[in-house]
């Protein structure tokens, strides 16, 4: 029986920038036995698995910055959608650290607590807290969703992934992502701090990190 591997585990990979040990992951994940779960689609996420892997490095790295670098409503770091570069965000990535220490984890120190990649492979590891992280980041995950659909990225199905396994969705949070699409963030006042304290700021401190973003293991 083939090896199962986590479907926000390969989102969390793919979500990243792309690299030949990334393309390679993809093709050995198609020998793999894709776990589904509600509203959560192997065959599209296999289809997905076989094109990243066949296509170029250097194409999909193109692909990758046009999608998440060039549009700020598809920034991977989801506080930024909802508080912008306000004081709030700060005390949100604060929160999400909390959080991850609470199920056993520590994030790792180079990376701020609100990537995407990040939040999914957490969410695969521990299932139950990480979907309640995942859906406290509706609104984000949804604008990013529909930056990618309006853009016609090849990259949108892993957004369709994480957003199909979350509940449905309340008109309060239907209300705050059409205002956000049209308004965009919110942004800061002059004069007031940056927007992460240093305890969220990244660093390259020692120290055991899990989840670790990047590594490639099915287990």
């Amino acid at each position: 029986m083939p090896e199962q591997i986590d479907p926000l585990k390969l989102a969390s990979l793919f979500l990243q920038y792309p690299s030949d040990v990334l393309r390679e992951a993809a093709s050995e994940s198609l020998g793999l036995e894709i776990a589904t779960a509600r509203g959560r689609d192997g065959k599209q996420l296999r289809k997905f698995c076989r094109w990243y892997a066949t296509t170029p490095t250097g194409e999909l790295q193109r692909l990758y910055v046009d999608a998440f670098d060039f549009t700020k409503q598809c920034s991977l770091h989801l506080t930024y959608h909802v508080h912008g570069d306000r004081r709030q965000r700060g005390l949100a990535m604060v929160q999400l650290k909390e959080s991850y220490r609470c199920a056993g984890f520590d994030p790792p120190g180079d990376e701020l607590p609100d990537y995407l990649p990040l939040m999914l492979e957490f969410a695969a590891l521990a299932p139950g807290p990480g979907a309640a992280m995942l859906e406290g980041n509706r609104v984000s995950l949804e604008l990013i969703r529909a930056g990618l659909r309006r853009d016609a990225s090849p990259f949108a199905p892993l957004l369709d992934l994480v957003v199909g396994g979350l509940g449905r969705l309340s008109s309060a949070k239907l209300s705050r992502i059409r205002r956000l699409a049209a308004e965009g963030p919110p942004t800061e006042e002059v004069g007031l701090e940056p927007f992460a304290p240093p305890e969220v700021m990244p660093t390259d401190g020692p120290g055991a990190a899990l989840p670790m973003v990047g590594g490639w293991e099915t287990t």
